[in-house]
């Protein structure tokens, strides 16, 4: 199962996830399902719904729990870890879920996305 997972600004659009998203699978190929933490799940939702893609929702305050690949300070300080898409994407697979490699971001900046591989059901 492939999981992307997003962190991004309250300013992001869905055409930004979607940007993200398609540069995602550029990179990785097609996903299976999108997640966001919780407080940030109805954008992600939106995107899921007009691609056909189950949204999963992360608790916020486990994002601390994921170890990251990238090591942001502004996300290290906002939310607990090195990169929210990253963990995100790597809570939502399921234990012992892989990271296919580092977030991507989006061209205006204002989202990044990840993907893993997991045992999610």
């Amino acid at each position: 199962m492939r999981v992307v997972g997003f962190g991004f600004r309250r300013s992001a659009t869905l055409a930004t996830l979607a940007e993200a998203l398609e540069r995602i699978e550029t990179r990785h190929g097609p996903v299976d399902r999108l997640a966001a933490v919780e407080s940030m799940r109805p954008l992600v939702q939106a995107l899921g719904d007009a691609r056909g893609l189950a949204t999963l929702g992360v608790p916020d305050a486990s994002l601390a729990k994921a170890d990251t690949l990238t090591q942001s300070r502004h996300s290290r300080e906002a939310r607990g870890t090195g990169s929210v898409a990253e963990a995100v994407a790597l809570l939502a697979a399921g234990p012992g879920a892989t990271l296919l490699g580092p977030r991507l971001m989006s061209t205006d900046r204002r989202a990044t996305a990840a993907v893993a591989t997991g045992d999610t059901t």
